[in-house]
């Protein structure tokens, strides 16, 4: 299981869960009533699953694909460790993971 503490803009706590290994970020995060609007339905076809990984955890997490950072370069708010959440799944070898949602999410692919 991965503890998940989800971060409101601000930085405050909104929210802890435990998932499963297998379970991806973003319908972790909406079914603990996270603020991620998931547009393309997980197809990473936009950018509205944005988060932001806490520096401790980012290197936890596999690499990016390409297409995942070309998708964040149209994200609002992106920094060094941002991730779409729809393509982030979570391994038996990940035990904690801290995002914080962008506080903005502007898709600019036009959905």
């Amino acid at each position: 299981m991965t503890r998940i503490r989800f971060l409101d803009p601000r930085g405050e706590l909104s929210a802890e869960v435990e998932a499963p290994a297998g379970e991806r970020l973003l319908d972790v995060a909406q079914a603990a009533g996270q603020p991620l609007e998931g547009t393309c339905e997980g197809q990473m076809a936009c950018s509205t699953c944005h988060v932001i990984v806490d520096p401790a955890d980012f290197g936890l997490l596999p690499p990016a694909s390409e297409m995942e950072e070309d998708l964040l370069d149209l994200a609002a708010h992106v920094s060094r460790t941002s991730r779409l959440a729809c393509q982030v799944y979570l391994s038996a070898e990940l035990d904690r993971l801290t995002v914080r949602m962008p506080g903005v999410a502007h898709d600019m692919t036009g959905r």
